[in-house]
């Protein structure tokens, strides 16, 4: 017997979880936890041992030391799931939970953002991806190629546009301002920490430049033009999500609101607040899963 629902989100910086009771969709809330990524690009053991300790805090928030697998339904959204081999690994590795459903963090987010009604994402964080559910049901993905070959707009992409900056500066080939200061005294503070920094960095510490070019957008030049391209690239995935310009649009992940400012008044226009996060998208994905599959 099914007696609760978990919803994880896992990304590229972190892991959220909501733990509910199973009933009717979504449940009713007991607790929530976090911790670290989750992404299945940093393995699969890794994501399963991430996931489990924090579903694992989240029962004992409830006074439940250890989490009975086998009374729980989980729904997972993460990143990475693109990868229909990680995918298929990451199933096969089910430590035992009675029931899963896998998605990828961007369904989730969809799931969340419109409480599953038809409606479109674009879900801008470590990585970026678009998503949407027409009126008729179907569902449509935009971007989500995963950096550095896509992901536009997103905190990585951000990240990868401000070392090209300060690797010019460094080479006295561009102006350096207290944007680029910043940057470089974050790396290291010298060409070659730089260099070091580069040999070791992931998505995530891309991405964990992105609050430079947002915290300069309004004085810097470069921070500036890097911001108005995440604001046309966020329009150019919400328009091939959508070109009726209908469905309602929201900007979720760690950089949504962020953004905001720098979009294209038409696409700005369109925007709505999210109902709920991808967490709560991944418990209703699993409780719609569950009453299918209940007699």
């Amino acid at each position: 017997m099914i007696d609760y629902l978990i919803g994880v989100d896992g990304g590229g910086t972190g892991t959220r979880v909501r733990l509910a009771r199973a009933g009717a969709t979504g449940g009713a809330e007991l607790a929530q936890a976090s911790g670290g990524p989750s992404a299945l690009s940093r393995g699969i053991d890794n994501a399963w041992t991430t996931i489990n300790g924090i579903v694992a805090d989240a029962f004992r928030q409830i006074g439940i030391d250890a989490a009975p697998m086998r009374s729980c339904a989980i729904g997972l959204g993460l990143a990475g799931v693109h990868n229909k081999e990680w995918a298929a690994r990451f199933v096969a590795a089910d430590p035992g939970y009675a029931l899963l459903a896998l998605d990828t963090d961007g369904f989730t987010t969809l799931m969340g953002a419109h409480g599953g009604r038809p409606g479109a994402i674009v879900a801008i964080g470590t990585g970026s991806v678009g998503e949407a559910m027409l009126e008729d049901g179907t569902k449509v993905e935009v971007g989500g190629w995963g950096f550095p070959a896509g992901d536009e707009a997103s905190g990585a992409w951000m990240g990868l546009r401000a070392l090209n900056h300060i690797e010019q500066v460094l080479d006295g080939r561009a102006e350096g301002r207290d944007f680029a200061r910043d940057v470089i005294a974050f790396c290291g503070g010298s060409r070659d920490a730089v260099q070091v920094w580069l040999g070791k960095a992931s998505q995530t510490a891309y991405a964990g430049l992105a609050r430079f070019v947002v915290a300069h957008g309004q004085t810097d030049p470069v921070a500036r033009a890097i911001l108005e391209h995440a604001g046309r690239e966020v329009a150019s995935i919400a328009d091939a999500l959508d070109r009726s310009h209908t469905l309602p649009l929201a900007l979720c992940g760690g950089l949504g609101e962020a953004l905001r400012a720098w979009l294209p008044a038409d696409t700005l226009a369109r925007c709505v607040p999210a109902q709920g996060d991808s967490a709560a998208g991944a418990l209703r994905m699993i409780g719609q899963r569950l009453e299918r599959t209940t007699p």
